[in-house]
């Protein structure tokens, strides 16, 4: 199997003549209409002709040495939770079917745009964002990477972000994450999935879950990939990467709930992981937080993500619930019992969390925990509600509770080729993105080893 390209190949691709962004981007259309693949559960709407004419101003551009930036021409994918000028917006729901076109593009696909990234389409999500599995009664549900002739969830909420890369059908991808919607679909598909801290990327232009958690990151094959996509979305200057060398990383391993109950594949590979950087010099301490066990009772009511969307939803289910999936809208539905009381203790309980999280993960590098408790489990196995509730929650766990401390944090691949996918996760506090690039990028190779 050939080695996918990253960024930073495409790119180098380009600049030499070796391809075309005409090339790229018809190569990525074919993968999405081809039959025998997931393209048409991955996409919503297949930008085809935009894309293609904008394929050929960034060739034009790039023969005059104009090109506005080196990874002009790229094509990549965006979730239907963006606003793209022109476009209907609809969150992987079909209760905003009759919404206008969207006036303008979101801020971070204008700024994709910007630095000459082409938009290939729209991609599916759990609707409205509400589930970190994947599945979408209205659009069907993309197979994810694990055995597909059996069928696994690709994970959520920004399956089809994932599955884009995954299969070739763009080469980086914009997602969303409240409490792991970049991460669990990279995990699930043996890719890399960034969450930013959430300050860095504005929220406008995109249709939110929870305003206080929601987090705008990409979604791509690389570590550097990411950093470079962070970049653009973040509006900072695009620099080198340079990975840190494992010797010597300080490393925390939270043992106080993000190691309980995991699947025996996730276990022995994340202990798996752990041995190779630790063979490779870094220092590794597991270590209690004890600040762990107050998220629980903080989401007790639905917690942020409940009241905040029900803020957002209430006319909208009013008029239209019965075309929401009840999976979404039973989830919406608990923030109507919150008090304004309720939100406020939400919001000081949260204050003092971040802070004595952050003042007991300071003497480390990062914290490093599995992505998911879980394995991607089989679609088919989802159809009762009880077991998509235990998966769907086992899956949010851990990336749940770096969204809580105002984290940021991305998604590694650790499994070997033929394994079932399992992510690592790296994490620090807010504002740590550059040291968690570094790392990530200097540990990329080593945990696979």
């Amino acid at each position: 199997m050939p080695i996918a390209p990253t960024l930073a190949t495409l790119a180098d691709d380009l600049e030499s003549g070796r391809t075309t962004s005409r090339k790229l981007v018809e190569a990525c259309i074919a993968r999405i209409a081809d039959p025998a693949g997931e393209g048409p559960r991955t996409f919503v709407h297949v930008d085809k002709h935009a894309a293609l004419a904008t394929a050929d101003a960034m060739d034009a551009l790039r023969k005059v040495k104009a090109a506005p930036s080196r990874y002009a021409g790229i094509p990549v994918s965006i979730k239907d939770l963006f606003d793209i000028k022109g476009q209907v917006t609809r969150a992987g729901s079909r209760a905003l079917d009759d919404s206008p076109p969207a006036e303008q593009d979101a801020a971070t696909v204008a700024r994709l745009r910007k630095a000459g990234f082409v938009v290939i389409g729209r991609t599916n999500m759990t609707e409205f964002a509400y589930s970190g599995i994947g599945i979408n009664p209205h659009f069907g549900t993309p197979k994810g990477a694990w055995n597909r002739a059996e069928g696994h969830v690709p994970g959520g909420s920004s399956s089809g972000a994932a599955v884009s890369v995954l299969d070739g059908m763009a080469h980086g991808a914009l997602g969303t994450d409240t409490g792991g919607s970049c991460r669990i679909p990279a995990a699930y598909n043996g890719i890399v999935g960034y969450k930013p801290t959430q300050r860095r990327v504005p929220l406008d232009g995109s249709v939110p879950l929870s305003f206080s958690l929601d987090s705008i990151g990409p979604l791509a094959r690389s570590v550097s990939c990411c950093a470079i996509l962070d970049a653009v979305l973040a509006n900072e200057p695009i620099t080198p990467l340079r990975p840190r060398p494992v010797k010597g990383m300080r490393l925390a391993v939270p043992t106080t709930i993000a190691l309980d109950d995991l699947d025996a594949e996730v276990s022995e590979t994340f202990e798996r992981a752990l041995k190779s950087l630790s063979d490779h010099g870094a220092i590794i301490e597991r270590i209690e937080m004890a600040e762990f066990h107050d998220i629980g009772p903080m989401n007790a009511k639905g917690g942020f993500a409940a009241s905040e969307s029900y803020a957002w939803h209430r006319y909208l289910i009013t008029a239209k619930g019965d075309v929401y999936d009840p999976r979404v809208s039973v989830r919406i539905l608990r923030g109507e019992a919150q008090s304004a009381a309720d939100y406020i203790d939400l919001l000081n309980e949260r204050r003092s969390l971040i802070a004595r999280v952050n003042v007991r993960i300071a003497p480390y590098d990062a914290l490093v925990l599995p992505t998911t408790a879980n394995t991607p489990p089989k679609i088919a196995d989802l159809a009762d509600d009880k077991a998509f509730t235990t998966q769907n929650l086992r899956a949010l766990r851990n990336c749940t509770l770096i969204n809580m401390i105002d984290g940021c944090a991305i998604s590694l691949p650790a499994h070997r080729e033929g394994e079932v996918p399992v992510g690592l996760m790296l994490a620090g506090a807010g504002g740590s993105d550059r040291r968690i690039f570094e790392l990530a990028a200097g540990m990329e190779a080593v945990i696979r080893v």
